[in-house]
């Protein structure tokens, strides 16, 4: 006895009713994320690491992008003391306690110096401003040195054999006059230029 073939035994209204299940069935999952929708033989695996934007590049609601974490604060500049020291005391205020010619100043981050020339005689004046003229009084105070206040000047001001200390709003300032002769020839002239300077701090 012959028998129909298979496929002849699966055709009709059963077949078909299968067939739109099965792809109703495979839609659903698709639209899920259970099935990939790419190409074939994608297996419906998730993308690779790195392939598209994770939480981390994700950027916040206002818009601006995410700092990334070689990114650094710049670097503020350097304070620049609060006065320039050679603007305190000018080359002929200089020459004029010194009671000699001196060479053009050379400036050096807080300080102002003028030398003598070569040729002599001995001479130098030198200008501290900010913490620089504040540790020098500190090191004279603790050496035992005996100060002297110089009156009208800033906000206080004292004086030794050789140099005065100025202060006025926080600014210290400090004159030092280097001399082989009597130290007492140059007492007043050393604060008459202390009253000088506070003026101009």
């Amino acid at each position: 006895m012959t028998y129909p073939a298979t496929s002849r035994r699966r055709t009709g209204p059963g077949r078909a009713v299968a067939v739109a299940v099965a792809g109703l069935t495979v839609t659903a999952l698709a639209g899920c994320g259970m099935v990939g929708v790419g190409g074939a033989g994608d297996g419906g695996a998730a993308p690779a690491a790195g392939g598209g934007p994770g939480l981390a590049a994700t950027p916040p609601p206002g818009g601006d992008p995410l700092p990334t974490a070689t990114s650094q604060a710049p670097e503020e500049p350097p304070a620049a003391p609060p006065v320039d020291a050679c603007d305190l005391v000018s080359k002929r205020e200089a020459e004029k306690l010194a009671g000699t010619p001196l060479d053009d100043p050379v400036a050096i981050r807080e300080t102002c110096t003028y030398t003598g020339p070569v040729t002599g005689p001995t001479a130098q004046v030198e200008v501290f401003v900010g913490d620089g003229a504040k540790k020098f009084l500190d090191i004279e105070r603790e050496l035992g040195h005996e100060f002297t206040p110089i009156a009208g000047a800033g906000d206080e001001a004292y004086a030794e054999d050789g140099t005065v200390f100025v202060n006025k709003g926080g600014v210290w300032v400090s004159i030092r006059l280097v001399r082989t002769d009597d130290p007492a020839r140059y007492h007043k002239p050393l604060a008459d230029l202390a009253r000088t300077v506070a003026g101009r701090l």
